[in-house]
C-alpha cells in the first residue's frame, strides 16, 4: 500500500492503518529501536509507542514522508527509553559511544538559549550534510541517525571499516569547525 494511502487511512481513523503501517514499516521501526536499544522487548514496546503516536498525530499532522516520520518518533523513543534506563548505570554500550563521538562536534541541548539558536544549528547541519559527498553523508547518517557499527556501515558500502572510522572522524573535525565558524560554541 502507498504511503498516502496509509496517511488517508489514519485520516479516516481506521484502525486497517495501524495494521498496514506495520506491514509496510514495522521491520524498518524495529530495526532502528532494537539498535539503539539492543533489547528485543523494549524495541518491540517502543515500535508499539510508535504506532500510538502515529494515531495520535494523525490527524491533525499530514507528513511529507511517512517514512520519515515514523524513523523520528520511534528514534525518537527509543532514545528516551535507553536514556532512562541507563540513568542509574552510566556506562559502555552502542549508543554511549556514538553520542560520546558527537559531543565534541554537535552543541549540547542543554546550551542552546533559544529556539532561534536551535533553527540556527539545524540549518548549519543541513547545509553541512548537503556539502558532504554521497558516500560520507550515508555514512555519517547510517552512524549517527540510525546508529549502525562502523563494521555493519562497511559491509554495506564496500569499503574497510578503518576507512569508515578514519572518514567518521574527519567528517566530524569538519563539522566542529564549521560550528566554530558560524559562532557556535560546543
Amino acid at each position: 500500500m502507498e504511503d498516502e494511502q496509509i496517511i488517508g487511512l489514519f485520516m479516516e481513523r481506521s484502525e486497517d492503518a495501524i495494521s498496514e503501517t506495520s506491514k509496510k514499516y514495522g521491520k524498518y521501526c524495529h530495526s532502528i529501536a532494537w539498535r539503539i536499544l539492543e533489547n528485543e522487548e523494549d524495541a518491540e514496546e517502543c515500535v508499539s509507542d510508535t504506532y500510538l503516536r502515529v494515531w495520535n498525530s494523525i490527524p491533525p499532522k499530514c507528513p511529507d514522508c511517512l517514512r520519515t516520520f515514523l524513523g523520528k518518533i520511534v528514534r525518537n523513543l527509543s532514545l528516551d527509553r535507553w536514556e532512562k534506563r541507563s540513568a542509574d548505570k552510566r556506562g559502555g554500550g552502542a549508543v554511549t559511544l556514538i553520542l560520546d563521538e558527537l559531543e565534541e562536534c554537535i552543541p549540547a541541548a542543554d546550551d542552546a538559549e533559544t529556539a532561534e539558536e536551535d533553527m540556527v544549528i539545524k540549518d548549519i547541519l543541513n547545509r553541512f550534510l548537503a556539502e558532504l559527498p554521497q558516500k560520507t553523508r550515508k555514512m555519517f547518517i547510517r552512524r549517527y541517525w540510525y546508529m549502525s557499527s562502523a563494521k555493519e556501515i562497511a559491509a554495506d558500502l564496500g569499503a574497510s571499516e578503518s576507512m569508515v572510522n578514519v572518514t567518521l572522524f574527519r567528517t566530524r573535525e569538519k563539522l566542529k569547525k564549521m560550528f566554530e565558524k558560524e559562532g557556535i560554541s560546543l
